[in-house]
């Protein structure tokens, strides 16, 4: 209930932790495709970047989008592009682990927290969305639409030049753009 600039809310005892836990879930999940949003994202980086920083091992952040999916919403249109968005979404979240950070970063571009993962099983799981989106029949509408991600990644390890979240996202961008550049539906190391 809104009285002037005040809102009151009346919930059922029983009730108040579900309200609570679906204003967090409200706060930190994107709406379309129920992948964290970016704002959680960045918080979630930051923390992973301060662990690193203080008792080290290794972080992999994997950035990727949508190849030609401005084409996808002029030719289908915009509901079948947020189709492909939420189907993407699902593809993505079956390919990874559960400690795994799937995020939203925005449009159609993701992002991907690996902690505790080498250079070596970054490759794999970035190979491994890759394919399966490539491989996955994205319908909408009885329309058959193909989708494909461009994949770029960066490291946390021993050899990083970057330590911090802005360093770390502009190193797996600058992978993603390589990426696009040579071509799309491919990933870059």
């Amino acid at each position: 209930l809104k009285i002037g600039p005040n809102i009151l809310k009346f919930v059922v005892s029983a009730s108040e932790s579900n309200f609570h836990e679906e204003v967090y879930r409200l706060t930190t999940r994107d709406g379309l495709t129920q992948a964290h949003n970016k704002r959680h994202f960045m918080e979630h980086l930051e923390r992973e970047c301060e662990r690193y920083n203080r008792y080290g091992g290794s972080v992999a952040l994997i950035m990727f989008d949508i190849d030609h999916f401005k084409t996808i919403n002029d030719t289908h249109g915009h509901l079948a592009g947020d189709a492909v968005l939420r189907e993407l979404s699902t593809v993505t979240r079956e390919c990874i682990r559960r400690n795994d950070f799937f995020a939203r970063y925005g449009g159609e571009e993701f992002a991907l927290i690996l902690p505790e993962c080498s250079e070596e099983n970054a490759a794999k799981v970035c190979e491994k969305v890759r394919a399966a989106i490539e491989d996955h029949s994205f319908h909408f509408e009885d329309q058959s639409i193909p989708v494909t991600v461009s994949l770029g990644a960066a490291f946390l390890n021993e050899t990083s030049q970057h330590k911090d979240s802005e360093a770390f996202i502009a190193a797996a961008d600058a992978k993603l753009y390589e990426a696009k550049r040579g071509g799309r539906n491919r990933v870059c190391l």
